[in-house]
Protein backbone atom coordinates (compact mmCIF):
# COMPACT_ATOMS: atom_id res chain seq x y z
CA UNK A 1 0.00 0.00 0.00
CA UNK A 2 2.83 2.22 0.88
CA UNK A 3 4.86 1.52 -2.55
CA UNK A 4 0.98 1.95 -4.50
CA UNK A 5 0.48 5.71 -2.33
CA UNK A 6 4.13 6.72 -3.41
CA UNK A 7 3.75 5.94 -6.95
CA UNK A 8 0.81 8.67 -7.14
CA UNK A 9 3.42 11.21 -6.46
CA UNK A 10 6.10 10.48 -8.75
CA UNK A 11 8.42 13.16 -10.42
CA UNK A 12 9.54 12.73 -13.61
CA UNK A 13 12.38 13.93 -13.63
CA UNK A 14 14.34 11.06 -14.54
CA UNK A 15 15.20 10.54 -18.31
CA UNK A 16 12.75 8.02 -20.31
CA UNK A 17 13.47 4.48 -21.20
CA UNK A 18 13.33 2.75 -25.00
CA UNK A 19 10.56 0.24 -25.93
CA UNK A 20 11.30 -2.46 -28.37
CA UNK A 21 9.62 -5.80 -29.72
CA UNK A 22 11.29 -8.89 -30.26
CA UNK A 23 11.90 -10.52 -32.86
CA UNK A 24 9.38 -7.83 -35.02
CA UNK A 25 6.55 -5.84 -34.22
CA UNK A 26 4.12 -7.50 -36.63
CA UNK A 27 3.69 -11.19 -35.13
CA UNK A 28 1.13 -13.88 -36.18
CA UNK A 29 -1.90 -15.26 -33.77
CA UNK A 30 -0.72 -17.30 -31.47
CA UNK A 31 2.88 -16.84 -31.34
CA UNK A 32 4.81 -15.04 -29.06
CA UNK A 33 6.58 -11.44 -28.68
CA UNK A 34 8.82 -9.83 -26.31
CA UNK A 35 8.66 -6.29 -25.47
CA UNK A 36 11.85 -5.31 -23.68
CA UNK A 37 12.22 -2.03 -22.10
CA UNK A 38 15.50 -0.18 -21.06
CA UNK A 39 17.07 2.50 -18.60
CA UNK A 40 20.56 4.27 -18.33
CA UNK A 41 19.81 3.81 -14.33
CA UNK A 42 19.89 0.18 -12.61
CA UNK A 43 17.95 -1.15 -9.51
CA UNK A 44 14.88 0.14 -11.16
CA UNK A 45 10.83 -1.14 -11.23
CA UNK A 46 9.76 -1.07 -14.74
CA UNK A 47 6.13 -0.55 -15.67
CA UNK A 48 4.48 -1.75 -19.00
CA UNK A 49 1.47 -0.28 -20.06
CA UNK A 50 -1.27 0.07 -22.58
CA UNK A 51 -2.64 2.76 -24.34
CA UNK A 52 -6.15 1.26 -25.75
CA UNK A 53 -6.09 0.05 -22.14
CA UNK A 54 -6.18 1.95 -19.09
CA UNK A 55 -6.69 -1.28 -16.64
CA UNK A 56 -3.30 -2.57 -18.56
CA UNK A 57 -0.51 -2.55 -16.43
CA UNK A 58 2.73 -4.86 -15.53
CA UNK A 59 5.51 -4.29 -13.14
CA UNK A 60 8.56 -6.30 -13.12
CA UNK A 61 12.01 -5.03 -11.08
CA UNK A 62 15.68 -5.47 -12.94
CA UNK A 63 19.22 -5.40 -10.88
CA UNK A 64 20.25 -4.48 -14.44
CA UNK A 65 19.62 -1.98 -17.43
CA UNK A 66 16.51 -3.51 -19.06
CA UNK A 67 13.86 -6.02 -18.80
CA UNK A 68 11.77 -8.24 -21.09
CA UNK A 69 8.00 -8.83 -20.96
CA UNK A 70 7.23 -11.81 -22.48
CA UNK A 71 3.90 -11.68 -24.35
CA UNK A 72 2.73 -15.53 -25.24
CA UNK A 73 -0.42 -17.24 -27.09
CA UNK A 74 -1.08 -13.58 -28.86
CA UNK A 75 -4.84 -12.60 -29.24
CA UNK A 76 -5.93 -9.96 -31.87
CA UNK A 77 -7.23 -8.10 -28.70
CA UNK A 78 -3.17 -8.16 -27.59
CA UNK A 79 -2.62 -5.60 -30.71
CA UNK A 80 -2.39 -1.61 -29.52
CA UNK A 81 -0.05 0.63 -28.08
CA UNK A 82 2.62 -0.09 -25.77
CA UNK A 83 4.87 2.48 -23.35
CA UNK A 84 7.28 1.88 -20.25
CA UNK A 85 8.83 3.52 -17.34
CA UNK A 86 10.33 2.71 -14.66
CA UNK A 87 10.82 4.21 -10.67
CA UNK A 88 13.81 3.97 -8.36
CA UNK A 89 13.89 1.29 -5.96
CA UNK A 90 15.02 3.80 -3.01
CA UNK A 91 13.18 6.76 -3.87
CA UNK A 92 10.00 5.61 -6.06
CA UNK A 93 10.96 8.76 -8.29
CA UNK A 94 9.36 7.92 -11.76
CA UNK A 95 10.89 8.90 -14.99
CA UNK A 96 9.28 10.04 -18.72
CA UNK A 97 7.02 7.52 -20.80
CA UNK A 98 9.03 5.72 -23.52
CA UNK A 99 8.28 6.40 -27.26
CA UNK A 100 5.04 4.46 -27.97
CA UNK A 101 5.33 1.06 -29.71
CA UNK A 102 2.68 -0.38 -31.97
CA UNK A 103 1.92 -3.77 -31.73
CA UNK A 104 0.56 -5.50 -34.42
CA UNK A 105 -1.21 -8.94 -34.41
CA UNK A 106 -2.16 -10.63 -38.13
CA UNK A 107 -3.97 -13.71 -38.95
CA UNK A 108 -3.41 -14.88 -42.12
CA UNK A 109 -5.90 -17.74 -42.07
CA UNK A 110 -8.09 -15.42 -43.17
CA UNK A 111 -6.27 -12.05 -43.82
CA UNK A 112 -7.26 -10.34 -40.94
CA UNK A 113 -5.80 -7.83 -39.18
CA UNK A 114 -6.14 -6.66 -35.58
CA UNK A 115 -9.18 -4.14 -35.02
CA UNK A 116 -6.86 -1.79 -33.21
CA UNK A 117 -4.51 -1.62 -36.12
CA UNK A 118 -7.26 -1.05 -38.64
CA UNK A 119 -8.83 1.78 -36.44
CA UNK A 120 -5.37 3.48 -36.66
CA UNK A 121 -4.96 3.27 -40.27
CA UNK A 122 -8.45 4.71 -40.71
CA UNK A 123 -7.91 7.20 -38.78
CA UNK A 124 -4.65 8.40 -40.28
CA UNK A 125 -6.66 7.51 -44.22
CA UNK A 126 -9.14 10.13 -42.67
CA UNK A 127 -6.55 13.09 -41.37
CA UNK A 128 -4.63 13.13 -44.48
CA UNK A 129 -7.76 13.44 -46.77
CA UNK A 130 -9.27 15.87 -44.40
CA UNK A 131 -5.79 17.86 -44.56
CA UNK A 132 -5.56 17.21 -48.47
CA UNK A 133 -9.51 18.73 -48.79
CA UNK A 134 -8.77 22.08 -46.90
CA UNK A 135 -5.43 23.06 -48.61
CA UNK A 136 -7.38 22.31 -52.13
CA UNK A 137 -10.12 24.42 -50.53
CA UNK A 138 -7.75 26.94 -49.76
CA UNK A 139 -5.41 27.09 -53.29
CA UNK A 140 -9.32 27.38 -54.76
CA UNK A 141 -9.99 30.48 -52.88
CA UNK A 142 -6.87 31.89 -53.28
CA UNK A 143 -7.66 31.57 -57.26
CA UNK A 144 -11.15 33.38 -57.51
CA UNK A 145 -9.55 36.02 -54.96
CA UNK A 146 -7.05 36.41 -57.54
CA UNK A 147 -9.41 36.62 -60.46
CA UNK A 148 -11.36 38.62 -59.13
CA UNK A 149 -8.46 41.63 -58.55
CA UNK A 150 -7.34 41.20 -61.63
CA UNK A 151 -11.04 41.53 -63.65
CA UNK A 152 -11.39 45.08 -61.59
CA UNK A 153 -7.88 46.55 -61.66
CA UNK A 154 -8.83 45.60 -66.21
CA UNK A 155 -11.99 47.37 -65.85
CA UNK A 156 -10.80 50.73 -64.37
CA UNK A 157 -8.51 51.61 -66.88
CA UNK A 158 -11.18 50.95 -69.55
CA UNK A 159 -13.31 53.27 -67.82
CA UNK A 160 -10.82 55.88 -67.58
CA UNK A 161 -10.06 55.67 -71.66
CA UNK A 162 -13.62 55.96 -72.26
CA UNK A 163 -14.31 59.29 -70.46
CA UNK A 164 -12.56 61.59 -72.62
CA UNK A 165 -14.48 60.67 -75.54
CA UNK A 166 -17.47 62.63 -74.94
CA UNK A 167 -15.32 66.21 -75.09
CA UNK A 168 -13.51 65.59 -78.16
CA UNK A 169 -17.31 64.50 -79.41
CA UNK A 170 -18.84 67.51 -78.54
CA UNK A 171 -15.74 69.69 -79.95
CA UNK A 172 -16.24 67.78 -83.19
CA UNK A 173 -20.40 68.61 -83.41
CA UNK A 174 -18.92 72.20 -82.83
CA UNK A 175 -16.74 72.30 -85.66
CA UNK A 176 -19.57 70.92 -87.80
CA UNK A 177 -21.95 73.77 -86.65
CA UNK A 178 -19.79 76.30 -87.78
CA UNK A 179 -18.46 74.87 -90.97
CA UNK A 180 -22.46 73.94 -92.14
CA UNK A 181 -22.82 78.36 -90.93
CA UNK A 182 -20.02 79.54 -93.08
CA UNK A 183 -21.07 77.54 -95.89
CA UNK A 184 -24.84 78.83 -95.49
CA UNK A 185 -23.14 82.71 -95.39
CA UNK A 186 -21.24 82.27 -98.71
CA UNK A 187 -24.31 80.70 -100.25
CA UNK A 188 -26.01 83.61 -99.91
CA UNK A 189 -25.61 86.54 -102.86
CA UNK A 190 -23.68 89.47 -102.43
CA UNK A 191 -25.04 92.80 -102.09
CA UNK A 192 -24.04 95.75 -104.31
CA UNK A 193 -22.46 98.50 -102.42
CA UNK A 194 -23.22 101.88 -103.52
CA UNK A 195 -19.68 103.04 -104.49
CA UNK A 196 -19.42 100.26 -107.01
CA UNK A 197 -22.51 101.35 -108.65
CA UNK A 198 -21.07 104.97 -108.86
CA UNK A 199 -18.21 103.81 -110.38
CA UNK A 200 -19.95 101.66 -112.62
CA UNK A 201 -22.44 104.73 -113.72
CA UNK A 202 -19.94 106.75 -116.31
CA UNK A 203 -19.12 103.62 -118.70
CA UNK A 204 -22.99 102.15 -118.83
CA UNK A 205 -24.44 106.35 -119.71
CA UNK A 206 -22.32 105.87 -123.13
CA UNK A 207 -24.28 103.07 -123.88
CA UNK A 208 -27.44 103.33 -122.69
CA UNK A 209 -29.83 106.03 -122.63
CA UNK A 210 -30.21 108.11 -119.30
CA UNK A 211 -33.37 106.52 -118.12
CA UNK A 212 -33.30 106.23 -114.61
CA UNK A 213 -35.35 102.64 -113.88
CA UNK A 214 -38.04 102.56 -111.15
CA UNK A 215 -36.32 101.20 -108.13
CA UNK A 216 -33.20 102.34 -108.80
CA UNK A 217 -30.96 103.03 -105.55
CA UNK A 218 -29.73 106.65 -104.93
CA UNK A 219 -26.20 107.38 -103.87
CA UNK A 220 -24.58 109.71 -102.69
CA UNK A 221 -20.92 110.78 -104.59
CA UNK A 222 -18.18 111.49 -103.12
CA UNK A 223 -17.56 115.33 -103.00
CA UNK A 224 -14.16 116.49 -104.86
Amino acid sequence: MIVEFLSLFCLEKLPKPSLIALPSSMVERSSNVTLKCQSRIQNVTFILEKLQDSGYKREQRSAGHHVEFLLTDLKLKDAGTYFCSYKTMASHECSEKSEHLQLMVTDYHDGRVAPSIKTDTSIIILTTFSLLSIFLLFISVLFIYRCTRHGSSHEEPTKRTSHPKFPEQEATDADLSKMERISILTEEPQEVTCAELNTKVPSEAASVPAEEPAGSCECATPKA
